[in-house]
């Protein structure tokens, strides 16, 4: 797959928000190994267990690390969530063909 390919790709969510340690499995990837060894920057569209759902963008550039940029948005329930800027402290291939990425701190920049 060309890294540079506007594809957006699915990414469900394990909570209605983000925080360290939640867990977001991507799908569609076209070698879901290969990108948990090596990520790169994709779109994603974060969809939620409470029916909410965002945009967000990939970054693997950054010299920390690999960021998840989230714009706001509002859970199911009606709550406001604020844009945040997470790192990414895990990817892992599963068994069912997915990448698991698990998210690390807020992103202090």
């Amino acid at each position: 797959m060309d890294p540079n390919e506007a594809t957006t790709f699915l990414a469900i969510c394990s909570h209605t928000h983000l925080f360290p340690g939640a867990r977001c499995h991507l799908h569609g990837l076209p070698d879901p190994t290969a990108f948990a060894t090596a990520p790169h920057p994709i779109d994603l569209y974060l969809r939620f267990p409470d029916g909410a759902a965002t945009d967000a963008e990939l970054h693997t550039t950054d010299p920390a690390g690999p960021t998840l940029n989230v714009p706001a948005y509002t859970t199911g329930a009606g709550t406001a969530i604020a844009a945040h800027t997470w790192t990414v402290r895990e990817f892992t291939s599963t068994p069912a063909g997915e990448v698991e990425l698990t998210i690390g701190a807020k992103d202090p920049a």
